[in-house]
């Protein structure tokens, strides 16, 4: 059969230069190059984008009002599009009943093996599902929580009613529901509650003693009297939350807790199919197995009217083992999930499907994974193509890059310096003669650190043992570059995150939680860069600084400072057309007859990084735009939305918004997420300049080459979940290579 390509023509989606390849169809293709030179761009915003609109297109207008709305990609032609799926780093969605086995349908397996093999019977599988009537715990519906009033918060006993001791400001003095209680009789309003008997006391919070009545301008009122505890949980915590306003949820929010339901101990369950059991084990302690132990568990199920249910659990299962998901559990809740985490699980849902000649797209999936773990990805990604698919791949990780089939390197660049195709060809054929970044870094890697700095002193974490940390002390060095290692879900978040910095507050914390990505937002505005801007043109022209935004006061009267018109077309697409009025610069007119230096304000917007280090004298701007160029965003223009940025670029715009705060201590958590292999080196640099100018630098991480140039090393392990929780090693790099238990050692060996 000959090679089918993927053919595209003319591309030109954000900075792609009329860019035209072929990609070959059942292979996986590998797309690299540095962080905004356009891989996204041909890959998501042209390839998925037109995948996804043409499918769309094949429903009715009632049924398309309803999807996600992909618009038409700037490229000449695309030929040859299968259907694509789309397996990003986007945290799974779901709430609070939304657990690992819901989403991947695992724990409806087991629901159906437990509902036929589970001894006592006790019905159906729905009544192993915590989100069903049949089967929730009826004390807290199925959530396996409890939201409680929390007495300590709404009551100071040292005071008196007169006094003001319920906090709950509804219930203030002289206020109608106080006077339920201050007048009923029943209580002295001067007696501190501390001073209460236990009968008086439980008068106050569960009495119902009959009438009360009290005075009012219309003449007596009578009531029923309502302990405080009943009324709060009548008028607040038994209430539908949508029937409060946002300021009372707020207020509420204040005064309760959440403890775990004391009927079902936080399972979610019934107590009928709490009683339901296989081989000792009920569904709910199952579901709190580790993916690793459960699986033997079911395994050692022999009944055979189980056979099927047993080989589809044990299949799946094994499936997440080896994506290195074994210390997670079916009961994990969706919400808690890392982005990688949610990646390699959308991965696994789509690993038993019997679905051939689709086209799976993936963005960076090595994210967050330790090198021992990669090897596991990769043979997912060749089983996936091995089973008649396309695979498309961003990465920057050399052992992923290694396994393609066809390689395509976007660059030369970032920015406007990219948004080209430099190399099309076999990983052989990078390696041999690609004269590209990425062909060069690929045939080397960072050396070992020889030198290294010594502590100035040391900051001391005793006992922690927070999530699955067993009781770890461990000394962090001050003064030096601290790498912390291990495999997912060894304990490096939960021993930095938790343990440290509720310690250390002060930390600068530099994490992977999302930036603003509005229309609106852009790096003037996400570094603060655009107060001093507007601040200096206001100056400039005595005028006011609100009139030199497009938020506010200079904003086009008809596009509201968007610089586009978005017309809603009802059940079909909407459209966005440029502003006419504005012709797309987001400012009234006036405003840009007021001039800086003799720049309009448009013009400072459209400047790169570069060019605005050449044009500002003041030092706070340029000490933040130092700090974008010193993480190699020189290419951004200031006035570029952050919607339109790569994942890449958004990390390292906040870690640039972060630097110029000069603090002591810097926490960052795996900072080369989303850069690429040059990249990386910049990153380095600057991680050096801060421990040389007196800072202490923390960083999570799995790249091999961060590890390598690190000062001192705490290794995590050996395992995740119940298998990790200790350190395993404490030293340099060098001793690194020859501990004997630790993971990490054998792979910065090489």
């Amino acid at each position: 059969m000959p090679q089918e390509y993927i053919r595209i023509r003319g591309a030109r989606e954000n900075n792609l230069k009329n860019v035209s390849l072929q990609i070959p169809k059942r292979k996986i293709t590998v797309f690299t190059g540095v962080s905004g030179s356009g891989k996204s761009s041909i890959v998501f915003d042209t390839i998925s984008s037109e995948a996804q609109r043409l499918l769309n297109e094949t429903f009715t207008a009632f049924v398309r009002n309803r999807l996600p709305r992909h618009s038409q990609p700037d490229v000449d032609a695309i030929e040859n599009l299968s259907t694509a799926i789309v397996i990003d780093q986007k945290h799974l969605g779901g709430n609070s009943r939304s657990t690992l086995g819901t989403i991947t349908d695992l724990y409806a397996i087991l629901r159906l093996l437990f509902s036929r093999v589970g001894q006592p019977f006790v019905g159906y599988s729905n009544v192993f599902s915590f989100n069903d009537p049949q089967g929730m715990c009826p004390e807290c519906q199925g959530i396996g929580k409890k939201v409680e009033l929390d007495l300590n918060k709404l009551l100071d006993t040292t005071k008196s009613l007169n006094e003001g001791a319920v906090r709950f400001p509804i219930f203030s003095v002289d206020s109608w529901y106080l006077k339920n209680y201050t007048l009923s009789g029943f209580f002295d309003n001067d007696k501190k509650l501390a001073d209460y008997s236990e009968a008086e006391w439980n008068l106050l919070l569960y009495g119902k003693e009959g009438k009360v009545r009290f005075p009012s301008k219309g003449g007596p009122v009578e009531s029923d009297f309502e302990g405080l505890v009943l009324k709060f949980n009548r008028l607040y915590i038994e209430r539908d939350s949508s029937e409060l306003s946002e300021r009372t949820l707020n207020h509420v929010k204040n005064f309760i807790a959440h403890g775990t339901c004391p009927l079902c101990q936080g399972t979610r369950l019934s107590q009928a199919a709490l009683s339901c059991r296989i081989n000792g084990y009920n569904i709910a302690e199952c579901a709190a197995m580790e993916i690793g132990e459960l699986r033997k568990v079911i395994m050692g199920i022999t009944a055979p009217v189980a056979a099927g249910m047993v080989a589809s659990l044990s299949e799946r299962l094994q499936h997440l083992v080896d994506m290195g998901l074994d210390y997670l559990t079916l009961s994990r809740e969706t919400t808690t999930l890392s982005g990688g985490e949610s990646q390699r699980v959308k991965m696994v849902r789509h690993l038993g499907s019997s679905l051939t000649d689709m086209m799976y797209i993936f963005d960076e999936p090595s994210v967050g994974l330790h090198p021992r773990d990669v090897h596991r990805l990769n043979g997912m990604l060749m089983k996936l193509r091995d089973k008649g698919n396309t695979v498309l791949v961003v990465e920057h990780d050399r052992d992923v890059i290694g396994i393609a089939d066809h390689v395509v390197d976007v660059g030369p660049n970032a920015g406007t310096g990219g948004g080209e195709i430099v190399f099309e060809g076999t990983v052989e054929q990078l390696h041999s003669q690609g004269a590209t970044l990425t062909g060069q870094y690929m045939r080397r890697c960072m050396p070992m650190k020889e030198q290294f700095r010594m502590p100035t002193g040391q900051m001391r974490i005793t006992d922690a043992n927070q999530h699955n940390l067993k009781n770890v002390t461990v000394d962090i060095p001050e003064g030096v570059l601290t790498v912390v290692t291990g495999v997912a879900g060894s304990g490096k978040s939960s021993l930095i995150h938790h343990a440290f910095l509720s310690q250390h507050p002060e930390a600068v914390v530099i994490d992977q939680s999302a930036v603003s990505t509005s229309i609106r937002s852009n790096p003037a505005t996400y570094t603060g860069i655009m107060d001093d801007i507007r601040r200096l043109f206001a100056k400039a022209n005595h005028q006011s600084p609100s009139l030199f935004s497009f938020n506010s006061k200079g904003a086009c009267p008809d596009c509201h400072g968007l610089g586009f018109i978005y017309t809603d077309l009802a059940f079909m697409e909407g459209i966005k057309t440029l502003c006419d009025t504005c012709d797309g610069r987001r400012f009234k007119d006036d405003v840009l007859e007021y001039k800086l230096h003799g720049k309009m304000i448009t013009d400072v917007l459209d400047m790169t990084v570069l060019q605005a280090l050449d044009f500002f004298e003041k030092k706070e701007i340029r000490q933040r735009l130092a700090t974008l160029n010193d993480v190699g965003l020189h290419y951004l223009t200031l006035g570029q939305p952050l919607s339109t940025l790569s994942g890449g670029e958004c990390q390292r715009i906040k870690l640039a918004s972060e630097l110029h705060k000069q603090g002591k201590i810097y926490v960052m958590d795996e900072p080369t997420t989303g850069l690429h292999m040059s990249d990386v080196r910049h990153l380095l640099d600057m991680m050096n300049r801060l421990v040389d100018n007196g800072s202490s630098v923390i960083v999570i991480e799995h790249n091999l080459d961060v590890i390598r140039q690190a000062d001192w090393i705490i290794d995590l392990g050996p395992e995740g979940g119940s298998g990790g929780g200790r350190v395993v090693f404490e030293g340099t790099p060098a001793e690194l290579i020859t501990a004997e238990h630790s993971l990490t050692g054998k792979y910065v060996k090489g």
